[in-house]
């Protein structure tokens, strides 16, 4: 059974990614060590004793479609009132509109631990969060004020409608269309596909932000408009009014995450309502409206990489607990009585240490993308370098950990041999609701064009280049303490962050000079490069800092096993960076 790790994300937030020194300085408020301990210590009781006991039942019953109406497994209604009981659903929202406005590394660190428990239940919580953010910063006063409160409460929960069926990341061909009406509102009419939590049982109102298209709307994304669509509509004193023409058509039936409905939406076929049409209300300015969904798929990037960390972590306790219990053949050396644990045998080692190498690198680079984020909001005039950071951290964090809980989870099963194939272990589970999160919310060769073609150039490529020296700053300390458990972990990072150095140069060159397809063929080997660097500088980091504060050396070891196992595999990386275009152009009529 997953046991939130509360110590090691406590660990990560302070003395890797930054907590402690914005703590110290005041960044955060009045906000202090005690508090943020205690935030951490509730979030990972509730995943531990409320959240992961049901996650497996959630994944047996999924959720079905009965009678139009979306019933959730077993026990997840009253699971989601304790959730919002809690106050989780308003931590970082606004104190105005009733949340707390705590920073968001806390919000990543307990979702993590959230997503351990039940990734399939986490995602409704996650949806509704982004979608506050997004209505916070762009609605209007009136719509802020009737839609809000109840949100960040959790009372009502929130939506993202984008994909169409001939339309999955490409939203500039959606079809949705609106119409403007005499009272200021609009009618909106289409078909949405994938909708995560389109409808369920947990609360009495759900508040869906769809993409939809003017007549009169430029071609393309410039001619997209969002718009606020309740189920219900609301009465003026706030009541819950009439069933808007909007309604759950179908259910998918998916690889995982089986509790969370994934809807097919249908808008203004004359189901509901007095004439046909779904009420919307619009969101910021006439198409301007993927602007304002970037702010909530912003917000959904890191979240799905803090998912990938969560199902990382899961299968990793799940598969060490196995090795030890699961009795194998003789270990080279085992001297003890019988067959030895495989946890003994050097390949269970190698692939358990890999497990938790990349689960602990992922979580870091995702609170270090969380850190930006806070900083940004609060660092006046150093805010715009912070804001580059977090833009730079976003789609690695989103890509790198996501890939990274694919990949766990898939050595988790291998760790569990032929009992891994058996969904009563638990360990396919993970890997089944771990592949859909390189998927959604731009998928990870999409990150990779991202963090190429914008966040690269960022201030002339500057940033990235400074970022750079910053980790070999990391580097260089390793080398200066001179602690023999370190082993080559200076060497192998300076060398993997010389691949990260030369990679980044050759693509800034290549983007500059218009060479885009050139640029391309490695961005998504570049990501993985990106990733693997700072999964060994932040190990490194950590293993200082449990160095200097004289603790056992076990980050010290685990740091120098990545080092010297996995870094090696950014020389390659490089290579198919600079000189993987022209093989990849001459293969492509291989695919007829």
């Amino acid at each position: 059974m997953y046991k939130a790790p509360v110590d090691e994300i406590s660990f990560t937030l302070k003395h890797v990614a930054g907590m402690a020194g914005a703590l110290e300085s005041g960044a955060l408020g009045d906000l202090g060590e005690d508090l943020v301990d205690a935030i951490l210590s509730e979030a990972g009781r509730f995943a531990t004793e409320e959240v992961a006991p049901l996650g497996d039942v959630g994944d047996r019953q999924g959720s079905r479609l009965v009678d139009g109406k979306v019933e959730t497994p077993d026990g997840w209604r009253d699971l989601y009132h304790n959730w919002i009981g809690g106050g989780w659903n308003g931590l970082t929202a606004p104190e105005e509109f009733g949340g707390q406005n705590l920073p968001h590394m806390l919000h990543v660190a307990a979702m993590e631990m959230w997503n351990a428990g039940s990734m399939a239940f986490a995602l409704g919580p996650t949806l509704t969060m982004g979608a506050v953010e997004a209505l916070e910063k762009h609605g209007s006063e009136a719509l802020k004020a009737t839609y809000l409160p109840k949100m960040v409460s959790g009372e009502w929960t929130g939506t993202m409608n984008l994909t169409e069926p001939h339309a999955g990341s490409d939203l500039g061909v959606l079809k949705t269309r609106a119409e403007r009406r005499d009272d200021g509102s609009y009618r909106i009419f289409g078909q949405k596909i994938f909708i995560t939590w389109g409808e369920h049982d947990f609360t009495d109102n759900i508040v869906h932000l769809v993409l939809a298209r003017l007549p009169d709307a430029p071609a393309g994304t410039r001619g997209i408009s969002l718009f606020l669509v309740p189920k219900f509509l609301v009465n003026a004193d706030g009541s819950l009014g009439e069933r808007n023409d909007l309604f759950c058509h179908s259910l998918e039936h998916k690889l995982g995450i089986h509790g969370s409905p994934t809807c097919t939406m249908i808008y203004g076929d004359g189901r509901f309502g007095a004439e046909k049409g779904a009420v919307g209300y619009l969101i910021g300015e006439e198409n301007r409206g993927l602007a304002c969904m970037f702010t909530m798929m912003n917000n959904a990037r890191l979240a799905v990489g803090m998912q990938g960390v969560a199902i990382a972590d899961a299968a990793t306790q799940k598969a060490i607990a196995f090795a030890k219990e699961r009795t194998q053949g003789k270990a080279p050396g085992w001297s003890g009585q019988g067959m030895s644990p495989i946890i003994e045998h050097p390949d269970v080692a190698r692939m358990l240490l890999t497990m938790k190498a990349l689960t602990q690198g992922s979580r870091a680079i995702a609170y270090a993308c969380a850190h930006a984020v806070d900083m940004g909001h609060v660092e006046g005039d150093r805010a715009p370098y912070w804001q580059e950071r977090s833009s730079l951290l976003t789609p690695i964090a989103k890509s790198f950990a996501t890939d990274a809980g694919v990949d766990v989870a898939s050595l988790g099963v291998q760790v569990h041999g032929g009992m891994g194939f058996i969904e009563e272990t638990g360990a396919a589970r993970y890997l089944r609701d771990a592949r859909i999160a390189p998927i959604y919310e731009g998928t990870n060769g999409i990150q990779a064009i991202d963090l190429v073609t914008r966040k690269l150039p960022l201030s002339g490529g500057a940033h990235v280049r400074g970022f750079i020296a910053e980790l070999r700053e990391i580097a260089s300390a390793v080398s200066a303490s001179n602690r023999e458990g370190f082993g080559q972990t200076a060497a192998r990072l300076d060398t993997a962050l010389d691949d990260l150095a030369g990679a980044t140069e050759w693509l800034l060159a290549a983007v500059s000079a218009g060479q885009l397809s050139e640029a391309l063929a490695g961005a998504t080997a570049y990501q993985r490069l990106f990733g693997l660097a700072l999964t060994g500088a932040y190990l490194a980091k950590g293993g200082l800092a449990e160095a200097s504060d004289g603790r056992d050396e076990q980050r010290i070891a685990l740091s120098r096993f990545a080092a010297e196992n996995m870094l090696a595999e950014t020389s390659a990386l490089k290579d198919r960076v600079v000189t993987g275009a022209d093989s990849l152009a001459a293969a492509r009529a291989v695919l007829g």
